[in-house]
């Protein structure tokens, strides 16, 4: 947490193995790319640092890329892409106008048309053509960019956002519970986290005075 007062430190963090974990548990692939920067709130945990880790990324979510798309060039492309979709979620989820930069930055890279399967017919049947073709650079970043328009032109799915409770994490995913009452990102990491922190806050109030 950051202090107030610019005499007083700011706490590091320890950043561990599993904080820059890849996370693909945000409920879109959009969020998902939005989810490889981490604590945004505090100091910002990149997740999507190296080709290795773009080449990850797209493993984990399930697309394919080219081998001469993986570049450092689309890597701060997606940076970018990546920084104007928090910002209009963001400002989804505060009730107010995102960016008209953000946004139209959205739509530019929105317009490149992705690779569109067709059917074909065999000798056995039908098959499909072109469902498995590696993506190029700029064909990756229009489909996450309408991914994200999916999310945003469905009432129930935009009505659905949801920031972590978490205040060093801040996650933007998508609740899908009943009555959409989920707090955190994750159970097993933020949720479990804020109630051992709970639990010692309760301890410490609990034990008598000079203990």
């Amino acid at each position: 947490m950051r202090m107030d007062s610019s005499t007083e430190p700011v706490p590091r963090t320890r950043v561990t193995a599993r904080l820059r974990a890849l996370r693909f548990d945000a409920g879109s692939l959009a969020l998902n790319l939005v989810a490889t920067l981490g604590r945004r709130s505090s100091t910002p945990i990149e997740r999507l640092g190296t080709l290795d880790r773009l080449r990850e990324w797209c493993d984990g979510v399930g697309l394919r890329l080219h081998d001469e798309a993986v570049t450092q060039e689309l890597l701060t492309e997606l940076w970018t892409l990546r920084e104007a979709a928090y910002d209009v979620v963001a400002a989804v989820v505060d009730g107010r106008p995102p960016p008209d930069v953000s946004v139209a930055l959205l739509n530019d890279r929105a317009r490149p048309a992705p690779p569109q399967p067709l059917l074909i017919a065999t000798g056995t049947g039908v098959g499909v053509d072109g469902a498995d073709r590696p993506l190029s650079g700029r064909e990756l970043q229009s489909v996450v960019v309408r991914d994200l328009i999916a999310v945003l032109g469905d009432p129930e799915r935009c009505g659905a956002l949801r920031v972590c409770d978490a205040s060093l994490c801040t996650m933007v995913y998508l609740d899908h519970t009943p009555g959409g009452r989920r707090r955190w990102c994750s159970m097993r990491l933020c949720g479990n986290s804020a109630k051992a922190a709970k639990h010692r806050e309760r301890r410490a109030a609990a034990a008598p005075a000079g203990s």
